[in-house]
């Protein structure tokens, strides 16, 4: 730019933010289960390297690069795991160890981000040039992958859902279809808190399997009906509303339309939660994952009107996500 006067700071945060080191470090430390092995019991590199099979002198480099970090420290018996490089461990609780690891189905996602370039090029996702295959067939090919992707979801929504339901006046319907709804959570405390609603939920049947368990824990039972199925599919019909969280934005237009339509033809009306384009970062995330983004409200208008359907409503129920009414 001209005119720009940079100083030495600028040169630094921009190899600050551009580099891989750090980032891979601390994801490689993850997928090695570092975090979980060394907390309780130090140990050396020489130590460690054979039941992780690896390199002694290469894992002593990674190990010293975390103490940088202050992931680990180093004691007199080995490095150890500090209470923040605890944060990253399996049972932690915050869903970062689900995130990062390279055999999660976020963790490894995220190493398609090598092949940005593909996707800015092209439009299309880069994880299918990376592994042969869409994110979805994965899913369906590696039921770890799957679990992983679930287990991600319901982390998620853990705090959302109380904001989701307190924000929203459900009770307007009598039947919702929760359409791609996962294991349920959110149908399940949206039906807690309206005993005089009914609930239907939809996702494939690998998912569909946990939901079911999820009513039966929760006594829903008679009240939250579950099919295992694709949202490409016909949907149950009748309902008052179809439901659609966080899902229009895994997908292209063309797909987004395939979706709509269906949820078009099974309900009165149809709730998308999305986010309307607040965050770059994600917006990437959703293109090298899967070739879709966040969208804006009029790209939502754009798209539901082919369908019939009318915007009634927008009303934010998190910090982060809206809830757009359609009408048919």
């Amino acid at each position: 730019m001209a005119g720009w006067i940079y100083v030495d700071t600028d040169i630094q945060r921009l190899r600050q933010i551009s580099g891989l080191i750090t980032p891979m470090a601390l994801r490689v430390a993850v997928t090695l289960g570092l975090p979980d092995r060394l907390r309780d019991n130090p140990a050396t590199a020489r130590e460690l390297a054979p039941g992780l099979e690896a390199d002694p002198l290469a894992l002593d480099l990674l190990l010293a690069h975390l103490t940088t970090l202050g992931v680990v420290e180093r004691t007199a018996a080995g490095y150890r795991t500090t209470g923040f490089g605890a944060l990253l461990g399996a049972g932690a609780g915050n869903g970062l160890n689900n995130l990062l690891h390279h055999d999660s189905a976020a963790g490894r996602a995220d190493l398609a981000f090598v092949d940005l370039v593909h996707s800015v090029r092209t439009g299309e996702p880069a994880y299918p040039l990376r592994y042969g295959q869409d994110f979805w067939a994965d899913l369906a090919a590696q039921p770890h992958l799957r679990e992983a992707f679930d287990r991600q979801m319901n982390d998620r929504m853990r705090d959302w859902i109380p904001q989701v339901v307190a924000n929203y006046d459900w009770s307007r319907f009598g039947t919702l279809v929760d359409v791609g709804g996962g294991h349920g959570t959110l149908l399940a405390a949206i039906l807690a808190a309206h005993p005089a609603m009914r609930g239907h939920l939809v996702d494939l049947e690998e998912t569909a399997a946990g939901a079911r368990e999820l009513f039966r824990e929760h006594g829903l039972g008679e009240r939250a009906e579950v099919t295992g199925g694709s949202f490409f599919d016909p949907l149950p019909a009748g309902a008052d509303a179809c439901l659609l969280f966080d899902i229009l934005h895994d997908w292209d237009d063309e797909q987004a339309h395939r979706i709509l339509a269906r949820c078009a033809v099974a309900g009165e009306r149809v709730l998308v939660v999305e986010s309307l384009g607040e965050s770059t970062e994600f917006d990437l995330v959703m293109l090298v994952h899967f070739g879709g983004r966040d969208r804006g409200l009029h790209d939502f208008e754009r798209l539901a009107s082919a369908h019939g359907l009318t915007l009634e409503s927008v009303t934010q129920v998190t910090g982060g996500r809206s809830l757009l009414e359609f009408t048919r």
